[in-house]
C-alpha cells in the first residue's frame, strides 16, 4: 500500500486542466506548468496525481475485476433477467446499459487519467530539467500509465477517441473513434522510444508500487500480443489488423525498435509476435527473475503489505490502507463477519476451473477457495457454483480495519507479474516457431513452481514434451495461463485476442451440464458424461476449532461416511467423527417433480444458463457481445460518437 498525497496547489491545477468528461475543458496558465514541472519534487506530485485515479471505484472495483467476467475462468451468475446493473455485464449484454451510471464514470475516470498523463508528458518533455534521469523516469510512467488506460479502453469499448495531448481550451475534444490497433501501435512505439530511460523495480525507492522499466517491458509485449491478435470491428466480426487495415503501407501501423543493434519494424501479426517475443527475451537478459517458490506467498505478501522488489510481482497497484482498493472486499475469499469485517464478493470462478486443475496443482487450492468465513476462525464450506477467489483474505491484514469495514482493505492489486512474461515469451514463440526449445523452458519455469519436485518428470518434463504440435501447445498456453492468474482477471481479454471466447462458453456450459448429469447417473452411455462419473456429487467434511478438513474435495469417496449430521452440530459433544455433507456435482444440474405424473424432469442449472445467456450461439463460432456501449451522456455531447456496430446494436 502506498499513500498518493496530492497537495492543494496542485490539485487546483490538475482539476482546472483536466476535464470531467472529455468534450469540455478550461486550461491553466502555462506559469503553472512551467512552475510544476521545472522541479522533480512538484513533477512526481502531478504523476501522482495520474496514479490516484487508480484508487477511484470505477477502477478499484469495476474494470480491474467485477466487470472481467463471465468466462471459463471467472464468472459470477447473474439475476434472472437483465437488470440494468454491473449483472448484465456479466451475462454479456452490456448493449443494454448505455444509461448505467457505472460505464459513463468508467469512461470518464479512463480519460480523466489519459490527460493528466498527458500534461505530465507535455510537461517534462518542455521542462528545462527535461534530461534528469528522475525526470526520464517519470516520463516513462506517464507514457505507462497511458498505455494502459488505452488497454482499458479499448478491450471495454473497442475503437475509441484517441487524445495524445492534453486537453487545452481551444482545441477540439470532441473527435471520432479510432481503430484500436492504431491505439495498440502508438501505446507500443511510445513505451519502445522511453523504457530504456526507466529505472528497473530495485533502482527506485517506490519499488513495485510504480510502474518501473520492468513493466513497461511486460506492457510492450502484451500489447504486441492484443495487437496481433484478434477483436471486435464496427462490422461485429473478430478479425486481426492484417485482415481489414493497410498495416504494410501505413506508417501509423508500424513500431520501429531495436534489439541488440539490430532495427526491426513490426507491421504484421506475425511480426508483433516478433516484437512480443523480443522484448520477453530483453527483460529476462537484463533482468530475470526467479519466481516465489511458494504461490501462495505471493497473493499473502500483498495482504501483509509486503512489496518485495525482485519477486513475481513487476508492478501493483498502490492502495490506501485507511480507504483505497478494493481487494478482499470485491474479490478473494468470502467474509460475512469477523474482526476485520465483511466482504462483498463480485468475482467468482467456475466450477469448471476447479475441476480443470491437475490433483497435483498446487496453485489449486491457493487460487479456489471452497470455503468462507463467519469470523475470524469460523469456516463454513461454499456452493459450488460460488467458489471465490483465495488469492486474497481480508482476515490476513495486518492492520485492524474493524468489525464494520469493508472496502478500503489497501491491499495492492497486481497488474503484471513474472510468470506472464515467462508465458507471453513462450506463447509468441509458439505462434512464430512452433513449440521450441525457448517456448518450452518458459513453459517448464511456470509449471516447476506449480509441482513438486518428485512430480517434475510427469508433470513438467513429460506434459511438456507431448506438446509435440503447435496447436497443442497453444492449447497448453491458454490452459497455464488459466491456471497461473485465475482470479487476477486477465482471462477475459485474452479470450478476446485469441478469438476462442465463444468456443470457451460453449465448452464450459456443455461440461457443466455433463458433470451435473452424471452426478445424477444420467446418460452414462454417453462418454462425454461418463468421464465425470468419478466425480463427487457431495462433499464430506469434518470441523474442528473452526476450521474444515474435507474427506473428499473432487472424486467420491473410498468409502461414505457411516455418521452424518447438519453442519452447525459437527462440533458439538459425541460427533467428532461424524461428517456433514454438501451437494456438490449435484448442484450442477437441476430437476422439477411434476406432482400430478410424478415425472422427473431434469435440465441445466440455474448457474449455467445465466451466466453467459447473452451469447446464444451454441457453435461458439461467431462473436461473443463483450463490448460496453457508450454512455448516452457521452453520446448526446458529442457529434461523432455512438454505439451503432461493434455488436452493440444486433
Amino acid at each position: 500500500m502506498k499513500k498518493y498525497i496530492i497537495p492543494i496547489f496542485y490539485l487546483m491545477v490538475i482539476l482546472m486542466s483536466s476535464c470531467e468528461d472529455h468534450l469540455e475543458v478550461e486550461s491553466p496558465s502555462s506559469f503553472d506548468a512551467d512552475y510544476v514541472f521545472s522541479n522533480t519534487a512538484d513533477t512526481k506530485k502531478a504523476l501522482l496525481g495520474v496514479y490516484s485515479l487508480f484508487a477511484q471505484d470505477p477502477y478499484s472495483s469495476r474494470m480491474s475485476c467485477v466487470w472481467m467476467q463471465n468466462s471459463d475462468v471467472e464468472a459470477i451468475q447473474p439475476s434472472a433477467n437483465p437488470d440494468g446493473s454491473r449483472r448484465d455485464i456479466w451475462s454479456l449484454q452490456g448493449s443494454n446499459l448505455t444509461g448505467f451510471g457505472d460505464i459513463n464514470k468508467a469512461w470518464q475516470n479512463n480519460y480523466l487519467a489519459i490527460d493528466r498523463a498527458n500534461q505530465c508528458i507535455e510537461g517534462i518533455k518542455s521542462s528545462s530539467i527535461a534530461e534528469d534521469k528522475d525526470m526520464k523516469m517519470m516520463l516513462g510512467e506517464a507514457y505507462c500509465l497511458r498505455a494502459y488506460r488505452y488497454f482499458l479502453l479499448t478491450n471495454f469499448w473497442g475503437d475509441v477517441p484517441y487524445f495524445t495531448y492534453a486537453a487545452k481550451a481551444g482545441l477540439k475534444l470532441d473527435i471520432p473513434k479510432t481503430d484500436k490497433n492504431y491505439i495498440y501501435t502508438g501505446c507500443i512505439q511510445d513505451l519502445v522510444d522511453c523504457e530504456g530511460e526507466m529505472y528497473f523495480a530495485d533502482e527506485y525507492a517506490d519499488g513495485i508500487e510504480r510502474m518501473n522499466r520492468e513493466f513497461a517491458m511486460g506492457m510492450i509485449s502484451r500489447l504486441a500480443l492484443f495487437r496481433a491478435g484478434y477483436g471486435m470491428t464496427k462490422e461485429g466480426v473478430m478479425k486481426k489488423a492484417d485482415e481489414y487495415l493497410p498495416v504494410a503501407s501505413n506508417d501509423s501501423l508500424a513500431v520501429t525498435y531495436t534489439i541488440d543493434g539490430v532495427k526491426k519494424i513490426a507491421r504484421t501479426s506475425d511480426e508483433y509476435y516478433q516484437l512480443a517475443s523480443d522484448y520477453c527475451q530483453k527483460l529476462i537478459g537484463l533482468k530475470d527473475r526467479s519466481l516465489n517458490p511458494s504461490f501462495k506467498e505471493v497473493f499473502y505478501n500483498e495482504c501483509v503489505f509486503k512489496k518485495p522488489v525482485n519477486d513475481d510481482v513487476l508492478y501493483e497497484v498502490a492502495n490506501l490502507a485507511e480507504n483505497g482498493g478494493d481487494v478482499g472486499w470485491c474479490v478473494g475469499t468470502t467474509v460475512t463477519g469477523g474482526s476485520k469485517g465483511k466482504s462483498t464478493i463480485q468475482v467468482n470462478l467456475t466450477p469448471t476451473y476447479y475441476f480443470s486443475f491437475d490433483d497435483k496443482d498446487s496453485r489449486r487450492d491457493v487460487t479456489v477457495s471452497k470455503v468462507y468465513y463467519k469470523d475470524d476462525n469460523d469456516e463454513y464450506v461454499s456452493n459450488i457454483t460460488s467458489l471465490s477467489t483465495g488469492k486474497w483474505n481480508r482476515l490476513w491484514l495486518t492492520i485492524d480495519p474493524g468489525s464494520e469495514s469493508s472496502k478500503g482493505t489497501g491491499i495492492n492489486w497486481p497488474l503484471m507479474r513474472y510468470s506472464d512474461i515467462l508465458l507471453m515469451l513462450s506463447e509468441a514463440e509458439n505462434e512464430l516457431n512452433g513449440p521450441n526449445s525457448l517456448a518450452k523452458n518458459a513453459l517448464a519455469r511456470v509449471r516447476k513452481r506449480a509441482f513438486a519436485e518428485e512430480d517434475y518428470s510427469t508433470k513438467v518434463d513429460t506434459y511438456i514434451s507431448g506438446l509435440s504440435s503447435k496447436e497443442d501447445f497453444f492449447d497448453a498456453i491458454v490452459n497455464e495461463r488459466a491456471w497461473e492468474f485465475g482470479g487476477e482477471c486477465l482471462r477475459k481479454f485474452d479470450l478476446v485476442r485469441w478469438n476462442i471466447y465463444g468456443r470457451k462458453i460453449i465448452e464450459t456450459k456443455n461440461t457443466l451440464n455433463n458433470i451435473g448429469k452424471a452426478a445424477y447417473e444420467l446418460d452414462l452411455s454417453d462418454p462425454d458424461v461418463a468421464q465425470y462419473v468419478d466425480y463427487a456429487a457431495k462433499l464430506y467434511y469434518q470441523k474442528t476449532n473452526g476450521a474444515i478438513r474435507f474427506l473428499n474435495t473432487k472424486y467420491v469417496p473410498e468409502e461414505i461416511p457411516e455418521t452424518t449430521v447438519d453442519e452447525d452440530d459437527l462440533e458439538n459433544d459425541g460427533n467428532e467423527n461424524a461428517y456433514a455433507s454438501t451437494n456438490w456435482a449435484k448442484s450442477l444440474y437441476s430437476y422439477t417433480d411434476n406432482l400430478e405424473t410424478g415425472e422427473r424432469i431434469y435440465e441445466s442449472a440455474d448457474y449455467t444458463t445465466r451466466c453467459w445467456r447473452g451469447y446464444t450461439d451454441d457453435s461458439g463460432i461467431s462473436a461473443v457481445p463483450y463490448l460496453l456501449p457508450i454512455s448516452t451522456t457521452t453520446i448526446s455531447a458529442s457529434m461523432y460518437l455512438d454505439n451503432n456496430g461493434y455488436g452493440l446494436d444486433l
